[in-house]
């Protein structure tokens, strides 16, 4: 069973920031400290302390599995100041089951609920997980070499 738990300051998002990086088959993982980089500490740095932060988790047996978080920052999927930008991961042994999809669903609602219009993200091109954005109604705005960036209309 999974139970869904609203955030606001949460520990292990830095462990969940750290999974969220995506990997191409056959590339080495990066030490952890990578997310001390400050293009990546705009993710978690004092999460909670900002009006717009808000995040969820997926628990399973006590053991939190997954986590969605959203800021207005100037983060790689940035559109604009009123925009929240996604972060999500969970921990491999429980990806491919739909949790993703209902994490990001929740965070929707919530954000549609709080007056938001829109919410964006960023995902590199060879990432298996721009058709599930997709599938839930996130467009391309953008892109670079790497990357898309997507917003979703709520």
């Amino acid at each position: 069973m999974v139970k869904w738990i609203r955030i606001t300051k949460y520990p292990l998002l830095a462990d969940f920031l750290y999974e969220a990086i995506f990997l191409p088959d056959g590339i080495e993982p990066p030490p952890k400290s990578i997310i001390y980089a400050p293009e990546l500490q705009v993710y978690i740095d004092c999460f909670g302390e900002k009006k717009d932060d808000m995040g969820l988790v997926a628990e399973t047996g006590g053991k939190v599995i997954g986590a969605v978080w959203v800021r207005i920052m100037k983060d790689y999927g940035h559109i604009d100041y009123k925009t929240p930008s996604f972060a999500i991961s969970l921990y491999k042994e429980y990806r491919g089951l739909g949790i993703g999809t209902k994490l990001i669903k929740e965070m929707l609602a919530l954000l549609k609920s709080s007056g938001y219009e829109r919410a964006s993200l960023a995902v590199q091109k060879t990432n298996y997980a721009v058709k599930m954005y997709q599938k839930l109604g996130f467009e391309v705005i953008d892109e670079n070499e790497e990357e898309y960036i997507m917003f979703y209309n709520l």
